[in-house]
């Protein structure tokens, strides 16, 4: 899969690295717009274990400026993809996340569900595969260990 060198980026759409929790609300309202019959949002979460060891903690890291522009190029190929798209959001969180906190929002806007859903399966599956972004899992039974995201 290749993705555009040098996206278009469109100022409806919202793409960030931060610090400070994600927020659901903000995300969707990121998104709205009068000419959507649908937003699809993925909310990706800290769970309690990973591969049966439990998990206590993660703690992401990003190359933010090549994560941001993955985000970036992740829009325009979905505008390639799915031309009726209103909105893109993606953002990340990075540093320290307890279990139940939110790590990643994806979410698409669009006049039509099936292309919302399918826009969005693609962004949150291209992130993982291509986002410069790495996660240290903490454990209650074994030492840590860090992994490439998501």
């Amino acid at each position: 899969m290749i993705l555009a060198a040098v996206p278009v980026i469109l100022p409806q759409d919202s793409f960030a690295i931060k610090f400070a929790p994600l927020s659901v609300d903000e995300i969707y309202t990121l998104v709205d717009d009068r000419a959507n019959g649908a937003i699809v949002m993925m909310s990706g979460m800290v769970r309690n274990q990973t591969e049966g060891h439990p998990v206590i903690a993660l703690e992401y890291q990003a190359y933010e400026p090549m994560a941001l522009q993955v985000f970036q190029q992740i829009a325009a190929k979905i505008r390639n993809n799915w031309e009726s798209v209103q909105r893109v959001a993606i953002h990340h969180r990075v540093g320290r996340l307890e279990v139940g906190e939110i790590s990643v929002l994806v979410a698409v806007g669009c006049p039509h569900r099936e292309s919302a859903f399918a826009a969005c399966q693609y962004a949150i599956d291209t992130l993982k595969d291509r986002a410069p972004i790495w996660k240290k899992e903490y454990y209650s039974d074994r030492e840590p260990s860090w992994v490439k995201c998501c």
